[in-house]
């Protein structure tokens, strides 16, 4: 349902921690330079204005905060208020990249409606350049709402949802595969919510993946409180992966068009569209055998049935399995580290229709498929 927001509004937030948050360099967003550096208190971002805060989520070991960075950009007109979150995982940097030039290529007089920037949720996690809040290995992602009296990172989560993200109309959370895998570029979705259908749609990925969420993860808690929201999930853990940023940007866009924050830009289409239900054929195929994995599927993440997608030998060559494509889909995740145990995951493999079967082949035929193997790895490293 379309909300309105006739009027701009203050978007105001708790001071919060004992230790009150610090302004950043404002540069020409009208916030005044000779602030730089120092306490801000007011905890309100009026219509016009972008603020980037540093914003006190805990304390490290020596007592110093933790601070996570956030960018605020109000608008001169009124409209949604949209969060972007990424680096919940500490490691997944590609939407660390999306969130920054989100941030940076916007002004308030173009938007309708405000942006809430969070750059880097898990900061320890990021410091460290690990999936999880060191030391006691928590996955931020399982920990939201999260409780202000209870261990370090449902501390985190707690700030971070209560203060920003409650406040916000939707929202996109950013994130990559895990270590020695990749992920075709996709989004997450609760798609029997036709609040979250539709901003699922309009990010105008191929294809999304239908699923509530994990419980106390920041889209299955924020959607279930009203807060319609979609996780990205983009490449590889501890890089930047340009063409996939590009593709979020893109994505983000279309999503600030649908929702009317950016009134006059046109919403995107992705040319075919995948969805998936909850009764949907998508497969992991996992290892029988131990040894060293020669991936064979590509250049794109297109497979017919019958089509090998790895083979599996020993180090002797004197063992070896095939391991081919049960039936015709799309490579939606896959193993990066060649070597396997048995059980290791191998693959992850969504089925397709007739349909859309053709349009990729017409797409791949016509060089318009940016599979993310189609010019082997190097694009990975660009």
């Amino acid at each position: 349902m379309e909300q309105s927001h006739p009027e701009p509004k203050p978007f105001e937030f708790d001071i919060g921690y004992e230790q009150a948050y610090k302004e950043v360099d404002p540069g020409d967003d009208g916030v005044d330079p000779d602030d730089l550096g120092e306490t801000a208190g007011d905890g309100v971002v009026e219509p016009g204005e972008k603020r980037r805060i540093r914003y006190p989520v805990g304390e490290n070991y020596l007592g110093d905060p933790v601070e996570i960075p956030i960018t605020i950009l109000n608008g001169k007109h009124g409209g949604p208020t949209v969060f972007f979150s990424a680096a919940i995982h500490g490691d997944e940097l590609n939407g660390v990249k999306v969130v920054q030039e989100v941030a940076d290529r916007y002004t308030p007089a173009e938007i309708h409606g405000t942006l809430v920037c969070l750059h880097v949720c898990n900061v320890p996690a990021y410091e460290a350049q690990q999936r999880y809040t060191p030391i006691y290995d928590q996955d931020m992602n399982r920990s939201f709402p999260g409780k202000e009296r209870s261990n370090t990172t449902e501390r985190m989560a707690n700030a971070i949802y209560r203060r920003f993200v409650s406040k916000c109309d939707l929202g996109i959370d950013f994130h990559t595969s895990t270590r020695n895998r990749t992920t075709i570029y996709h989004a997450r979705a609760d798609l029997r919510n036709p609040d979250v259908e539709r901003l699922a749609r309009a990010f105008a990925s191929n294809v999304v993946l239908y699923g509530e969420g994990d419980e106390g993860s920041l889209r299955s808690v924020a959607t279930a409180d009203g807060i319609p929201t979609i996780t990205v999930e983009m490449g590889r853990a501890h890089r930047f992966q340009p063409i996939l940023i590009e593709k979020a940007l893109e994505g983000v866009e279309s999503v600030l068009a649908e929702y009317r924050l950016l009134p006059d830009e046109p919403v995107h289409w992705p040319g075919w569209y995948k969805t998936t239900s909850a009764d949907s054929e998508k497969r992991w195929l996992r290892a029988d055998i131990g040894g060293l994995v020669d991936m064979q599927w590509g250049p794109y993440p297109f497979v017919h049935e019958g089509e090998p997608i790895c083979t599996i030998t020993d180090h002797f060559k004197r063992t070896e399995r095939v391991v081919t494509a049960p039936f015709t889909g799309i490579v939606v995740g896959a193993l990066e580290n060649p070597v396997a145990a048995p059980g290791h995951p191998l693959c992850h493999l969504l089925r397709i229709e007739p349909e859309t079967r053709d349009e990729i082949e017409r797409e791949i035929q016509q060089g318009e498929f940016d599979g993310y193997r189609a010019h082997g790895d190097a694009w990975l490293e660009e």
